[in-house]
């Protein structure tokens, strides 16, 4: 595929990659060689949100990176579901694809249940876990979520999410504790993907997903026990504007053998201390 002419190509220097879904067409990065480490992005981004990590790691290992239907490069049909479940189908689809073996597993946002859906169907693939500002668990008692889940959800939910982009242009800016990090650069980034109202359409799924995926995100924590041999590492951000941190305490009372690391950043830590993150990725490693 041709990169489109928005796109930094010092930024993101890495060659474009498909794979046919049924639903569309979904763009993966795959750089570097050796063991494979797979990048899960959420919302409202894309592989983009990875690249600092992409760049250091892949001298040495296998980085690969897809991007969601609906989101960054990858097609944004209108025909699927996207629900959290659909997103883990599609990856778990491109793992087979490619044959990945022995996976370090690194996700963030909504990335955390869609990869770790991986994890607990494919435990003995899985050789580690790296887990940045994410759930997997119902998020019912979170009231506040909830409360903003039930108005998206609504007609002026819908409205904010397709016609003004909320997503990319104001809840994004919120993830970031210091706000020289989102560029205007970088920002265009994130808002060029999801331009109109029919490419936002996978942002706003995501928001109402808050409280309607509610049942499948608590069938993944019943089965956390299988993922208690895996090593993992926690990297969080603990000024985060999007989720609360008492959520870090909830993955270390579940997992206490858990590395976790503690950084002065928002909810998008691995923009914010991208060589940081990178360092502590390839220490784990």
């Amino acid at each position: 595929m041709k990169s489109p002419k928005w796109l930094d190509r010092i930024l993101y220097p890495f060659a474009h990659h498909t794979m046919q879904l049924q639903s569309g067409q979904m763009h993966y990065v795959d750089e570097g060689q050796g063991d494979p480490v797979v990048f899960v992005h959420g919302t409202p981004t894309w592989s983009f949100v990875w690249r600092q990590q992409i760049k250091a790691l892949s001298r040495n290992h296998r980085c690969i990176a897809p991007d969601h239907l609906g989101f960054g490069l990858s097609e944004k049909p209108a025909e699927f579901a996207y629900t959290p479940e659909a997103h883990a189908q599609n990856l778990e689809q491109l793992i087979e694809n490619l044959q990945l073996k022995n996976i370090t597993l690194v996700v963030h946002d909504f990335g955390g249940p869609i990869g770790l859906s991986y994890a607990l169907k494919h435990p003995e693939n899985v050789k580690r876990l790296v887990i940045l500002n994410t759930w997997m668990w119902s998020l019912e008692e979170e009231k506040q979520i909830m409360k903003i889940s039930n108005f998206l959800n609504g007609a002026v939910g819908r409205f904010l999410y397709l016609r003004l982009g909320f997503s990319a242009r104001v809840l994004l800016p919120r993830g970031y504790r210091e706000k020289r990090h989102l560029s205007k650069d970088v920002h265009q980034h994130y808002l060029k993907p999801l331009n109109n109202p029919r490419n936002r359409e996978g942002t706003w799924r995501f928001a109402v997903a808050l409280k309607d995926s509610g049942p499948w995100f608590s069938s993944l924590w019943e089965q956390r026990e299988s993922l208690r041999a895996v090593p993992k590492l926690i990297l969080w951000g603990e000024k985060d504007a999007l989720l609360p941190l008492h959520l870090l305490d909830k993955w270390q009372k579940a997992f206490p053998d858990a590395q976790i690391k503690r950084f002065n950043a928002g909810h998008f830590v691995q923009e914010e201390k991208g060589g940081e993150i990178a360092d502590q990725l390839k220490h784990f490693i």
